[in-house]
Formats: C-alpha cells, sequence, structure tokens
C-alpha cells in the first residue's frame, strides 16, 4: 500500500504554508526513505516563501533536518534501516567539471536540477491527493513526515545526539562552521570578526573558535543575540546600531590595520560592505549571507583593494560523510554548542508561526517535531 504523510506546502509566494496529505512515490535504486524527526527552519526557506529565491511550485520545503532510515532502495550503500542521520541538501555526482575540481556545491547535475526542485535523478519523490507532482526544495522537501533522498545525502550520526540538535548541523551549523574551519584561513591568535549573529553567524563564531581564533569579534543590532555570541565564543561584542563597525575593527587590528577575517552572515548590503572595510589588507572576507538575487549591492573601489581575499561560502565547503559526525563527535564532548541556537520547538501544525518569529528576528532557529 502507498505510503501516505504529512507535509507543509507552499503553493504560491507570500501566502501561508498548507498541512496537506500526500503519497510518497515507490522507492528506486539508491534512495533511502527517512523519517523525519526534527527540521530547522532556515532564512533560506523564508526567501521561497517570501519570494526573494524563485522555485516552482507547489513545493515542500525544508533543507536542514535528521531522521531515521525508513526504507532503502536496493542499490543504496553506506545506510542501513534504523540509521540515525543528518540530511544534506548537497548532493553531487562526483565525476563532472567542478566535483573533480573539488567544487560539489556547482556539481553540474546539482546545479542542472536544483531549480527544478526535483530529486537528484530528475524524479519526484511525492504527489498531493489530485495526483499532481510535488517539488521538493534542495533534493530534500523535509517538513514532512518523510523524505525520499539519495543515499549520500543520509548521513548515519551517533544515536545518542538529539535530533534537534542534529537537524542544525544539515545546514545553518555546518554553513557557519565550515566556513571558519574549511573555507577561511584562520591561523591560532587571529582576530576574527563575525557580522550577523543568526544561526549562521553563531556557528561561525564557534568554528573561529575552534580554529583557534584569539580575539572574536560578533556584530548585529540586536543585544539577545550578541549576549547568544557571547555564550558560545565571542570575546567582544559591537552593536551595529550604536557603535561604528570599522572604527572598532581598525582598533582592534595591530597598528589600525583591521581584522585578519571578517565572516560575513547578515546578508544585506550594509553587511557586505562592511565586511570589506573591517578587514585588514591582505585580509580574507567569507560572505556568507545572501540577499535578493536581483539585489545590486555597491562598493567603495578602494576597500576592495589592497590585495583583499573575498570569497562567497554557500556550505562550508562541506563533505558531508567526514563533517557532521565531526560535529555531532563535538557537540556531544561539548567543544560545539547547538543548545544555545534553539529558540523554540513547535508542530508543523505551527510552521507559519515559526516562520513569522525568524521574519521578526524573534527566533534564531525554530524546530519543528515530528
Amino acid at each position: 500500500m502507498p505510503l501516505t504523510y504529512r507535509a507543509a506546502i507552499l503553493h504560491e509566494p507570500k501566502t501561508p504554508l498548507v498541512i496537506e496529505t500526500v503519497t510518497a512515490a515507490p522507492l528506486t535504486r539508491d534512495n533511502v526513505r527517512v523519517r523525519i524527526k526534527a527540521a530547522g527552519l532556515c532564512h533560506t526557506d523564508l526567501e521561497v516563501i517570501e519570494g526573494g529565491l524563485r522555485y516552482p511550485m507547489p513545493i515542500v520545503l525544508g533543507h536542514e533536518a535528521a531522521g531515521i532510515v525508513d526504507e532503502v532502495g536496493p542499490e543504496a550503500r553506506g545506510v542501513a534501516v534504523g540509521d540515525h542521520v543528518v540530511l544534506s541538501w548537497n548532493p553531487h555526482c562526483g565525476h563532472c567539471f567542478y566535483c573533480d575540481r573539488d567544487l560539489p556545491i556547482l556539481c553540474d547535475t546539482y546545479l542542472t536540477q536544483g531549480p527544478k526542485a526535483v530529486a537528484f535523478d530528475g524524479a519526484h519523490h511525492a504527489h498531493r491527493a489530485d495526483g499532481g507532482e510535488l517539488k521538493q526544495l534542495m533534493f530534500l522537501g523535509a517538513f514532512g513526515e518523510y523524505a525520499t533522498v539519495k543515499a549520500e545525502q543520509a548521513v548515519p550520526v551517533p544515536k545518542a545526539l538529539p535530533f534537534d540538535r542534529g537537524c542544525l548541523i544539515g545546514c545553518g551549523v555546518m554553513t557557519g562552521v565550515g566556513a571558519a574551519l574549511n573555507i577561511a584561513s584562520i591561523g591560532y591568535g587571529d582576530t576574527v570578526m563575525v557580522i550577523g549573529c543568526g544561526a549562521v553567524g553563531l556557528s561561525a563564531v564557534q568554528g573561529a573558535r575552534l580554529a583557534g581564533a584569539g580575539e572574536i569579534v560578533a556584530v548585529d543590532l540586536d543585544d539577545k543575540k550578541l549576549a547568544l555570541a557571547e555564550s558560545v565564543g565571542a570575546t567582544l561584542k559591537v552593536n551595529a546600531g550604536r557603535e561604528d563597525v570599522v572604527a572598532v575593527a581598525r582598533r582592534l587590528g595591530k597598528s589600525g590595520r583591521g581584522v585578519d577575517v571578517v565572516l560575513e552572515a547578515a546578508g544585506n548590503p550594509a553587511g557586505f560592505r562592511t565586511s570589506v572595510e573591517a578587514v585588514r589588507p591582505g585580509g580574507e572576507v567569507i560572505w556568507l549571507g545572501k540577499t535578493d538575487v536581483e539585489t545590486d549591492v555597491a562598493f567603495r573601489w578602494g576597500a576592495l583593494m589592497s590585495e583583499k581575499h573575498i570569497r562567497r561560502s554557500s556550505y562550508g565547503g562541506t563533505r558531508p560523510a567526514r563533517d557532521f559526525p565531526m560535529l555531532a563527535a563535538a557537540y556531544l564532548d561539548g567543544r560545539l554548542k547547538l543548545d544555545e541556537l534553539i529558540t523554540r520547538h513547535i508542530t508543523l501544525d505551527q510552521i507559519n508561526e515559526g516562520f513569522a518569529a525568524l521574519k521578526a528576528g524573534e527566533a534564531v532557529r525554530s524546530v519543528v517535531m515530528f
């Protein structure tokens, strides 16, 4: 008998998600079915709801999730029924131009299929009650009781890891921690600035701490988020609404040069501009935040000179099979703080309330518990 389950569906931008009963397609080849236990509400989901990211609809959002493997396809490898897993939203072919160059985030198949909101093999893994095809965001569609994914997307983690903490590793935590550990070149004792203290920024603070940064400057407009940043490793808090961030950066850097590395996680033009002004000559800027894809961002040309290194990173250079278990272990032994990132737990029926809180800046992470 076909599997039916509840999922939150977006039919049009700027409208509430609707909870519907959907039907899963039969499991094939190297896919696995995961019973979702927890899913985080991320700004990327909100961008689709608000229309800043354009995807075909109707669509099941959700790309930050953890659960239990319920069924495996005949060619699935590396995962078994009953495994606790964190899901990755970056499947990749492993042999295209970019995969061969160690850039799976630019995999040809990933970039071709992603905008279509289909599975990695081009299929639709669920349909609505009327038989209509149902899209899925970022190869997951995790705001449902089940998700069908490529086997490599389901990464086993220790069963001691709580699902609500584990789901955060799948996107926000990996992006922030990975930017500091895998993308930036943070030397022991360096001064690092993190602009924006949402889930990604708070994770970047922790990544800088794990990398051995000597001073970690957290920048935000919200004193509550700055306090959270301090609790996870920031050594200095700067409220950008009351202080000159660039002046603080130059005061901290040796001889007024600025900070060594800036990790931008605010995702707005002001944050991008500040990042290149605050970093020292020869320093490094990693952009993690993002704004509407059609938005122009202007810079003072002089701020882009002096041999500064500027790079955009979408997923913290992740290798999920390597990094997800490492982050899980870091949480379990107390080196990575995840409890502090969870603002509230909600049910699937409360998902629109959760996104309203995210839009209002009232939540770092709301987590849907199934």
